[in-house]
């Protein structure tokens, strides 16, 4: 039973621009497989190592696998699309399986344009995958597909989602086979070292408007901290790993868990000689104000803090639960602990102007974090945010939703003049880092690693790789009428998805409809027992007179 899987080959000038980033997802899968008795695993990452469509061909048909599976995000959807498609040709025999985040909740966007993908894994992808290879050796995943919980496929001209599979309840059980990895091509360009993406905990208790991670993993569950540690002393020994950073949405959430994860860290003496990043919410980092020291004993140089928005209006439309203030203490905060700070910014929603893109830079200025970055808002599909605008969503190349690309169109700007004032944000405040900040603020390790990140910036930059610059055509203000950011406007959303999503939304506006009943029923029954009160108090007067 031969395994091919493959990271598929797409690259957008975003978070890459810091180095290329180790794709956890198969060494997750990987792991169980081999534990499960399946040896014959053949990885080929295409985006790291840049891998063209005849190339892949080659190889593909070389391995003659049994079963060939590709992951995708949003914007890689197409590529991976096409690594099927590839894969069908080159190995013909070969089952096509597709997992990740667009296709768990657009299965039938996917499955009505990949014709030639067999099947989907929706969700969690370790049992589920494992479930699915069991039935595919057995010869009988056609005949008994139905069976497997957590897929989804087309049967004739019908699509068929079986239902989902329970999450995974015990993550220390999953072992990661991290060996599969190429680790000389993952390297963490500000330090120069190897990066790993492990994870403490799956899911996040938030419901971000923008966000999809809440609804994928659906329930949240922290991993044994020891087990995390073991896990990261592995890569440290076995593969060179010299930064890592946490997968988490929000790995501080469990204040207990990470704490002992830190105080586990330091105990084994990892932070001599691996540093590590996270993300998470700044009301976290005000909580847990007193820890930052520990934080910053156990190896913890850099947390990227998700601000999203200048303005309040912003703040509460994402559903952050943050409140504007709030985000320049918890900067001022990591500063005092040595802890690099980098500020998002979410930008280019309808209502943005130039003013709104300004009032981020002055925030950015004020609140002085070490690293700032302006994202375009990237209105996932399948996220509560995209329904409530998808009035005014006129672009459905999912390509293009990667962060970098203004998929939105504000009402007081084109979009060659977002990124143009978004690229002016991104050289002031840089510039100023560049000749007052990085070469002198701090010593050694503090000076090393912010000169890396600017190295970092200024790679991509002169690569033309930074926010796609050189695809779509942008060197300066001088040539904002020339931005064209090639949007392939052939693409829609298919008929089953479209509706699927009108089936949902009449789903949730009954829903909305009986819950405004009720509360109108209990309204009018307190208003009644309340006449009823009142009658009851003026009666025995009304007696006595």
């Amino acid at each position: 039973m031969r395994l091919v899987l493959i990271h598929p080959n797409y690259h957008s000038g975003g978070a890459e621009i810091a180095g290329n980033w180790p794709p956890a997802w198969v060494a997750y899968l990987a792991g169980p497989l081999r534990a499960a008795g399946y040896d014959d695993i053949h990885f080929i990452d295409a985006m790291t190592h840049d891998i063209g469509e005849e190339e892949l061909r080659d190889r593909i048909a070389a391995l003659r696998p049994d079963i060939v599976g590709c992951t995708a995000i949003t914007p890689s959807i197409y590529r991976a699309e096409r690594v099927l498609e590839i894969a069908r040709e080159a190995a013909p025999d070969a089952v096509t399986v597709l997992g990740g985040v667009h296709a768990t909740f657009m299965y039938k966007q996917v499955l009505s344009e990949a014709p030639h993908i067999d099947a989907i894994v929706r969700g969690e992808g370790e049992e589920v995958f494992l479930d699915f290879v069991r039935a595919v050796e057995d010869g009988r995943w056609q005949t008994e597909r139905k069976r497997i919980k957590g897929i989804a496929y087309a049967q004739g001209s019908e699509i068929i989602a079986t239902p989902a599979a329970p999450t995974v309840k015990d993550l220390d059980g999953i072992v990661p086979d991290w060996s599969i990895l190429d680790w000389e091509k993952y390297i963490y360009i500000p330090l120069g070292t190897r990066l790993a993406i492990p994870s403490l905990a799956r899911g996040c208790p938030f419901t971000c408007s923008f966000c999809s991670q809440w609804k994928f993993w659906r329930d949240y569950r922290v991993r044994d901290p020891q087990k995390v540690v073991d896990e990261i002393e592995a890569l440290v020994n076995d593969h060179g790993v010299g930064f890592f950073i946490l997968a988490d949405e929000e790995p501080t959430i469990n204040k207990r868990k990470f704490t002992e994860f830190c105080e586990e860290l330091i105990r084994r003496g990892l932070p001599d000689r691996v540093k590590w990043g996270i993300n998470t919410r700044v009301t976290d980092i005000q909580r847990d104000k007193d820890m930052l020291p520990l934080w910053r004993e156990a190896g913890l140089v850099h947390v990227s803090l998700g601000t999203e928005a200048a303005a309040q209006m912003k703040l509460d439309l994402f559903n952050k639960e943050t409140k504007v203030e709030e985000n320049k203490e918890a900067i001022r905060l990591l500063r005092k602990a040595d802890i690099f700070t980098e500020a998002q910014f979410i930008v280019g929603l309808d209502n943005e102007t130039e003013e709104t893109l300004e009032e981020t830079y002055r925030f950015a200025r004020d609140w002085n974090p070490d690293l700032a970055n302006w994202t375009m808002y990237t209105p996932w599909p399948f996220t509560p945010l995209f329904q409530e605008l998808r009035d005014k969503v006129e672009v459905f190349d999912f390509e293009k939703y990667n962060f970098v690309t203004p998929i939105m169109k504000p009402e007081a700007m084109d979009r060659a003049t977002l990124l143009d004032r978004v690229m002016h944000n991104y050289r002031r405040f840089y510039m100023i880092k560049a000749l007052f900040h990085y070469p002198w603020r701090g010593r050694g390790f503090r000076r090393k690693y912010l000169l890396g990140c600017l190295r970092a910036f200024a790679r991509a930059g002169f690569a033309r790789t930074f926010y796609d610059l050189g695809k779509v055509g942008y060197w300066g203000p001088q040539s904002k009428e020339k931005v064209d950011f090639h949007f392939d406007e052939t693409r829609g959303i298919a008929d089953a998805q479209m509706a699927d999503w009108e089936a949902m939304a009449d789903r949730k506006r009954r829903a909305q409809e009986r819950k405004a009943s009720v509360r109108e029923q209990i309204k009018a029954k307190k208003a009644e027992m309340a006449a009823a009160e009142a009658d009851g108090a003026r009666a025995p007067v009304t007696a006595a007179e």
